[in-house]
């Protein structure tokens, strides 16, 4: 099956699990022609087909709950019940229990395609060492949450770009378009649940954001709440496309709640899955890091580092597993995770090229 088939088929099947929004998935159509990084970054389902025949003795590796659709440019901040400010990983619409090696493979191929886009100013013989190096170190550590205070100062200084000033993202979410339309009771009914006070009036506004979830319904409501404008965003969620890959007839658990009340973390008491649909706070601070705004002077493998080991604090959620990892980890020789990843990239880029020459218009 070539990645326009599985496609296609991915996509019915996602349609039967939630109502897609035609516009968006035509946008998202598009982008995945122009670039291999956007075209990466959209096809986790592809992936997930592939991985497992690609990379099949590293897929047999101890299972965790895992984040799946991992990337660099699923990290960023949010603020901890103390209000102080947490970097880690940001988005889990493809937790799944799989092999803790499929983190590892995809968020070092997404650094190799991210430096090939000029993005990150590394040399590519650099990358699976410093995740790999973060990863273990965190693994046999115990895992330790990212505190962005007193701590880690340099990665302080990365999350907060000008990019990410309060002026700028107020401006950008004024400037979204008005929802006209009914929303779903649910979806109104998760917003809701998520703001500070009963009855409070707020617009309903649409926010294209990501390429992974491009498609779904994701609706903001932003309101004035004494002296500021807060914003609240509902995204539909349906469970991961390795359920696609499997075929299993049997109803299947969203666990984005599962994968981020367990992890070494400090979690963000703004986001919760409320039925199908997950909902968090928006704010300068409590959002993603897009490739735009990472600015890592001098600090880029030291951050590929940081990537590495928050992985680890993900996967010490399934405590089971630790023991296992750091043996599968001293068993492996040479250049491991290079090959690995080697090896997906060259089916990535394959499929992209296949994509721009048969894919949607």
């Amino acid at each position: 099956m070539n990645v326009v088939k599985a496609t296609r088929q991915f996509e019915d099947w996602l349609g039967r699990r939630t109502d897609l929004v035609k516009r968006d998935l035509r946008l998202k159509h598009r982008r995945m022609k122009e670039e291999i990084f956007p075209f990466f970054r959209a096809t986790y389902y592809r992936w997930a087909q592939l991985w497992p025949k690609v990379c099949h003795d590293l897929a047999k590796s101890a299972h965790v709950l895992a984040v799946g659709d991992l990337h660099v440019e699923n990290f960023g901040t949010w603020r901890d019940i103390e209000g102080r400010l947490i970097w880690g990983v940001n988005d889990f619409d493809e937790a799944s229990q799989l092999a803790y090696a499929n983190d590892l493979v995809r968020l070092a191929v997404s650094a190799h395609l991210a430096v090939e886009a000029g993005h990150l100013p590394v040399k590519e013989k650099d990358i699976c060492g410093a995740v790999l190096d973060g990863y273990a170190e965190g693994m046999r550590a115990k895992g330790r949450p990212f505190v962005l205070g007193e701590q880690h100062k340099w990665l302080r200084q990365i999350a907060e770009s000008e990019l990410r000033d309060p002026v700028t993202f107020w401006a950008k979410m004024d400037a979204l378009p008005t929802v006209k339309d009914r929303l779903p009771i649910s979806a109104v009914d998760a917003l809701e649940h998520l703001m500070p006070d009963r009855g409070l009036s707020y617009r309903l506004v649409r926010r294209i954001a990501g390429l992974g979830s491009l498609g779904h319904a994701r609706f903001v409501a932003i309101a004035e709440w004494r002296g500021g404008q807060i914003a609240r965003e509902a995204k539909a969620l349906v469970p991961s496309a390795c359920h696609w890959v499997q075929g299993s007839k049997h109803p299947a658990e969203i666990l984005y709640q599962a994968i981020i009340s367990r992890a070494v973390r400090c979690p963000d008491p703004f986001v919760h899955l409320h039925g199908r649909w997950i909902v968090r706070r928006l704010a300068p601070h409590c959002s993603r890091i897009e490739l735009a705004t990472l600015h890592a002077p001098g600090a880029e493998l030291r951050l590929l580092h940081a990537m590495g080991w928050e992985t680890a604090n993900v996967h010490l959620g399934t405590k089971s597993a630790r023991k296992a990892i750091l043996r599968h980890l001293g068993r492996q020789k040479g250049k491991w995770l290079h090959r690995a990843a080697d090896e997906m990239l060259n089916s990535i880029r394959s499929d992209w090229q296949s994509w721009r020459k048969e894919g949607y218009a």
